[in-house]
């Protein structure tokens, strides 16, 4: 079974709850160029599983705040999810 992907507007925060991976980021995708309309912020600690996808999902995120001028910081990055980051030599990128 696999478990969906939720989130939440919370005044300047996303909140993403479930698992955010190749199954399951499409609708996310999709919406994040309304969704991400005044957000600073993306609170993860509530993901259960988050694969590559998701975390190129993440920087993208990241990457195209930068290039409007705004800061996209992600919090709450579990020891699972850093891991994968320093996998990917990813830890000049993503800002948490």
């Amino acid at each position: 079974m696999t478990i969906k992907l939720d989130w939440e507007l919370q005044q300047n925060i996303l909140l993403l709850r479930g698992n955010l991976n190749h199954k399951t980021l499409l609708p996310l995708w999709q919406q994040s160029h309304t969704l991400l309309v005044g957000i600073n912020f993306i609170d993860v600690t509530q993901l259960q599983r988050v694969d590559s996808s998701g975390l190129a999902l993440l920087v993208h995120l990241q990457q195209r705040s930068y290039q409007h001028g705004t800061t996209l910081t992600i919090s709450g990055i579990s020891e699972q999810l850093k891991t994968l980051i320093k996998l990917y030599n990813l830890q000049q990128i993503i800002f948490y």
